[in-house]
């Protein structure tokens, strides 16, 4: 499989990540190849590096453990309790030179404290942050923000950080974190949907831009190819199994197998996807022989012992998959971090694909798609995430118009990013209103 080149923006930060020791946060609009660059550095470095994320999902999709698996850290809030750590964590913690965090808006400020006690204990060196480990984060804090716990762990974060974000953490007020942020779009390519999607990340919506994404959005209706993003599972599930129940003959289902440690409660695919012919599929996995990538959309042709799936115009055979979930261990006869395959899911990477949440759309890329926001916007980001995924505004359906409430920005984000940032954000300048 051939991996994409850099860009020259893309090269420097490599670069910086690389040449230095420098704790650095590597953000950017959707569609900067945030992930590319991941993907590089995982694969080019020199250093140790460990990548770790939030989530089991997002650490599955970037090859990595999950933050609390690899430190072995409680769920919940942590504090200023004791972190025990035995002999393993401790040696696996003393081979690191470079951790990256991937979708660390998703990880709380009493999260990356307590990484930041770990790494200053496991390597005994109490007086500096991280225990001299570099830190690389990547993420968009205009995109996914941190889930709040319940009454009481809210209460200890109003009590002790100034917010939940990561970038509030104690730790920072003692390091410096340089943000980079990545400027050049590979999404879109029209100067004015760019504008009008940065106006919707920075809360700058006027009145001219919100006319314009309704316009074309009220259009009626919308192709049947298009995906419809919604904000909630129940949406998404309804939808999908009633275009399913539509379509004529008998469903047919593909149980998953899944081996070794592969425990949670999310998947990377569904344990039990049911399918008929005809079925609006999503790939859920990029191809190695690059015939899809990770959110192209087809329609199933046949099913047998595999799936035949068509992709504009071009039908394909689609073997099951497997998902590997790795954990790292330090291997003292070589000195060396390696990384080893726990356990193993194997299903079709294939989702019906009517519709998706907003949620599961990150980091997607679609020509056309319904945007259903419900009845109402319930988290930051949710309606930019959802409309960055279109590569124009030609694409756009929604369900209902864009109004004032849809458009949440978090205040703490945006004096972060203001007051930290030397990369090149350019917010709109136009006043604010809907």
């Amino acid at each position: 499989m051939t991996r994409p080149t850099l860009s020259a923006e893309q090269q420097r930060v490599f670069e910086l990540i690389e040449g230095t020791r420098k704790h650095v946060f590597v953000t950017g609009r959707a569609g900067t190849g945030k992930s590319t660059l991941l993907n590089h550095l995982s694969w080019n470095t020199e250093k140790q590096l460990v990548i770790s994320a939030p989530t089991g999902v997002a650490a599955l999709n970037v090859g990595g453990q999950t933050i609390h698996s690899l430190f072995r850290l409680p769920i919940g809030v942590i504090a200023d309790h004791t972190i025990e750590q035995n002999g393993d964590v401790r040696k696996l913690l003393n081979t690191i030179d470079t951790l990256v965090i991937d979708e660390v808006s998703m990880v709380n400020a009493d999260l990356m404290d307590a990484m930041d006690r770990s790494l200053r204990q496991a390597r005994q060196r109490p007086l500096e942050a991280f225990g001299g480990v570099q830190v690389v984060l990547f993420g968009d804090p205009y995109q996914l923000a941190p889930v709040p716990g319940d009454g009481d762990e809210r209460a200890y974060f109003a009590d002790h950080y100034r917010s939940m974000w990561f970038f509030d953490a104690k730790v920072w007020e003692e390091t410096e974190l340089e943000i980079v942020e990545l400027t050049e779009i590979h999404r879109q390519h029209d100067d004015d949907f760019k504008f009008m999607l940065n106006a919707v990340r920075f809360g700058m919506v006027t009145k001219e831009i919100a006319d314009a994404l309704n316009s074309t959005g009220a259009r009626s209706p919308a192709p049947d190819t298009a995906i419809t993003l919604a904000t909630r599972n129940d949406a998404v599930n309804r939808i999908n199994q009633t275009a399913l129940g539509k379509l004529p003959g008998r469903v047919l289902s593909a149980k998953a197998e899944i081996s070794g440690d592969f425990g949670g409660r999310t998947y990377p695919a569904d344990v039990n996807l049911e399918l008929k012919v005809g079925a609006q599929v999503m790939f859920l996995r990029n191809d190695a022989d690059q015939r899809w990538v990770n959110g192209t959309v087809g329609t199933v042709t046949k099913i047998d012992s595999t799936v035949w799936v068509e992709v504009d115009g071009e039908v394909h055979e689609v073997d099951p998959v497997a998902w590997e979930k790795y954990r790292y261990s330090y291997a003292p006869e070589s000195k060396q971090l390696s990384k080893e395959v726990i356990g193993e899911f194997t299903q079709f990477p294939l989702r019906l694909a009517w519709a998706v949440t907003i949620h599961k759309s990150q980091g997607q890329t679609y020509d056309e798609a319904v945007v259903d926001l419900g009845a109402r916007v319930f988290s930051p980001g949710q309606t930019y995430v959802a409309l960055s995924r279109l590569t124009s505004l030609e694409g756009l359906y929604l369900t209902r118009p864009l109004r004032p409430s849809d458009i949440i920005v978090d205040q703490n984000v945006l004096n972060f990013m203001r007051s930290r940032s030397r990369g090149a954000a350019e917010t709109p300048g136009p006043t604010p209103s809907l």
